[in-house]
């Protein structure tokens, strides 16, 4: 107790030695100084978090305007192409209307035409028609009459006769007969003179039925050329309504697409515009902020140097040594040195407070600084306890403005790592899925050409059988067409030799009923084959009509083959062209996109490797800026807790009143 005693005087005695009062101006100007300090340190932490604000919305929003940017050009050029490609569309629509505008007059006319000729077909095959019915008709009563009766004329066939049939049969005799040829001496009564006027009427019937087989063959190729014309202008027509009604319905895409990229053009202009104003405006209150940072700082910097000036100098020897010397001298007095006792025994109470504190403190924090200094002090001196706590809580402030600038240095690397992770993440997504896509429709292309190319070689086949087969059918009819008239030529030749042989033989042939005296050796006279010559007759004229049937029938069905044949080479050749067309544009598009595709590969690799080079970057930031064990919030709270345990704890030592 004694020893305790003693110690407590002589502590009463040194600090009533040492507070003067230039040490207790120190004091105060060394709270002064803490106190701008901290504050100091108080508004870096809030413009580190203020400029972190600052650059990470410029940032985000000078990239949101250059995208703005890039959208909008690319949105005008959409723009500008869809509403070209709509007045070409136009264009294009305007050609096709007047193509087939002009195709169906000519179907019109080409119809018109056909129906006239047809008209005058209809009438003249009718009067051909008639005539050899009327002639066919007379030679059969001309032929009725061959026997021994009065001279028959032309006068009794006159009524099977028309007013036309009769002046073609005038206008045939015309050009057949000589009118100044010496007359005919006049036959017997019973003898049939009218053999002559039946060939001239055979001749009369062949002649119209040539004439008539002949209009027949100029009808069927003229309806064969206006089938043709009809379907090549058919086909025209409906190849440029589909081409006009794909054109239409493109055009109005083109159209809406225009309008739509207007509409995203106006809201992406509007956005940009709304981006552009606010970031001016951030930037004007930034740089202001900054401005106002740089004053407010620099004001503090210079009167914290100005505090420390004045410290120093009431720290020197000139000036703590006088007040050493001189000013303990101006209170010897003994109410003045009772009071400077008591000052004394108040300075131990407060130390062991103070000790009291410090250790209660640390306990409660935790805190390892608190808790040696708590030690320390029971020992040292207490000046050199005061000395210590305020090297301690400056020391503690100076780290907590270093872990502060290493906190906003943390928070931007971080902030923008992560950014430029998200960012680099979401372009390798995105390339990926083109990559995919890309890959699938290239896939897609290729076998959509290898099926068109084997449809163009069975196209390609199929036509060369078929012209093959054409060829084939062709010469076989056209065979069949030669044998045919060759017959029919055979077949006339042969009737004219035997109507010859009979018009010449005159009275030796029982054509002409003129019968010869029968010879010796037959009990009656002769009267010639007349059931042999007209079986012969009658069965050459049916092989001669077989003949021309073969003919018109094989040369009809030649027709329609030569017009089934034109028309499937002539959609072959369009599906061919429609198909080459097909793989042509399936061949660019297919090569685009693996241009496309390699160009995207190149990309994502280079893509992937920032990405790369961000995850590492990151891993790199994790054991400063992450991976601490304790959170900067906790670390500045702990630290805070020690700074105000310090602060209280030299109060206490100084002798000021605990709040």
């Amino acid at each position: 107790m004694k020893w305790a005693a003693l110690v407590s005087f002589a502590a009463t005695s040194a600090l009533a030695a040492e507070v003067t009062p230039t040490e207790k101006v120190v004091q105060l100007l060394n709270g002064m100084m803490e106190k701008g300090k901290k504050e100091k340190h108080d508004e870096q932490v809030t413009f580190a978090a203020y400029k972190q604000f600052c650059d990470d919305t410029s940032v985000a929003k000078q990239r949101a305007i250059e995208e703005a940017n890039q959208t909008i050009d690319k949105l005008r050029a959409d723009i500008q192409k869809a509403e070209a490609d709509a007045r070409q569309l136009g264009k294009e629509i305007a050609a096709h209307d007047q193509d087939i505008a002009t195709w169906e007059g000519d179907k019109a006319a080409a119809t018109k035409v056909r129906e006239t000729e047809k008209a005058d077909y209809n009438e003249t095959h009718k009067d051909y028609g008639e005539s050899i019915d009327a002639l066919g008709r007379a030679i059969n009563v001309l032929k009725k009459q061959d026997h021994d009766r009065a001279q028959a004329s032309l006068l009794q066939i006159d009524h099977l006769l028309n007013a036309s049939q009769k002046a073609k049969i005038t206008s045939f005799l015309s050009t057949t007969m000589d009118l100044e040829q010496p007359e005919t001496p006049s036959a017997h009564g019973y003898e049939f003179q009218s053999g002559g006027v039946i060939e001239m009427l055979q001749k009369l019937l062949d002649k119209f039925e040539d004439e008539q087989s002949a209009l027949e063959k100029r009808e069927t190729n003229a309806k064969h050329a206006y089938d043709m014309l009809m379907q090549d202008l058919k086909a025209e027509i409906e190849h440029a309504t589909q081409a006009r009604t794909e054109k239409q319905a493109a055009k109005g895409q083109k159209l809406q697409a225009a309008a739509d990229a207007k509409g995203d053009l106006a809201d992406t202009t509007a956005t940009r515009d709304d981006d552009q104003k606010y970031l001016s405006d951030l930037t004007a209150t930034c740089e202001q902020k900054a401005s106002d940072f740089e004053n407010r700082q620099q004001l503090r910097a210079d009167e914290i140097a100005a505090i420390e000036k004045a410290i120093e100098i009431l720290s020197s020897g000139a000036v703590a040594g006088a007040a050493e010397k001189h000013l303990p001298q101006l209170v010897q007095t003994s109410f003045l040195q009772i009071k400077a006792d008591s000052a004394a025994l108040k300075v131990h109470d407060n130390t062991l407070k103070a000790l009291t504190y410090l250790k209660t403190r640390a306990g409660d924090i935790n805190s390892r600084i608190l808790m040696q200094l708590a030690t320390t002090a029971g020992d040292d001196p207490f000046k050199k306890v005061k000395k210590l706590i305020q090297d301690l809580i400056v020391r503690l402030m100076e780290q907590a403005n270093e872990e502060a600038e290493q906190k906003g240095w943390c928070d931007t690397e971080l902030a923008t790592n992560e950014a430029t992770r998200k960012e680099k993440t979401a372009a390798v997504e995105k390339l990926h899925a083109e990559i995919d896509q890309l890959e699938a429709s290239i896939a897609k292309l290729t076998e959509d050409i290898s099926d068109l190319t084997a449809a163009v070689a069975e196209l390609d086949a199929a036509v060369a059988k078929a012209t093959a087969i054409r060829a084939e059918e062709k010469e076989k009819n056209t065979q069949t067409i030669a044998d045919a008239k060759g017959a029919q030529a055979a077949v006339a030749q042969a009737l004219n030799v035997l109507k010859e042989f009979y018009a010449k033989a005159g009275e030796a042939t029982s054509l002409l009923q003129q019968q010869p005296e029968a010879p010796e050796i037959f009990d009656s006279p002769y009267k010639g084959m007349q059931a042999e010559n007209g079986g012969v007759v009658g069965m050459l004229e049916v092989i001669e009509s077989d003949f021309a049937r073969l003919e018109a029938d094989t040369t009809a069905s030649e027709a329609q083959s030569q017009k089934e044949f034109d028309t499937f080479s002539t959609d072959s050749a369009m599906d061919k062209a429609q198909k080459n067309k097909d793989i042509e544009h399936k061949t660019a598009k297919k090569q685009n996109e693996e241009q496309a595709l390699q160009e995207a590969k190149g990309d994502l690799e280079g893509t992937q490797k920032e990405l790369d080079s961000a995850l590492n970057y990151f891993d790199k930031l994790k054991p400063q800026c992450i991976d601490s064990g304790v959170s900067y919030e906790e670390r500045v709270a702990r630290r805070q807790e020690e700074i105000e345990s310090l602060q209280e704890a030299l109060r206490i030592l100084n002798g000021e009143d605990l709040a």
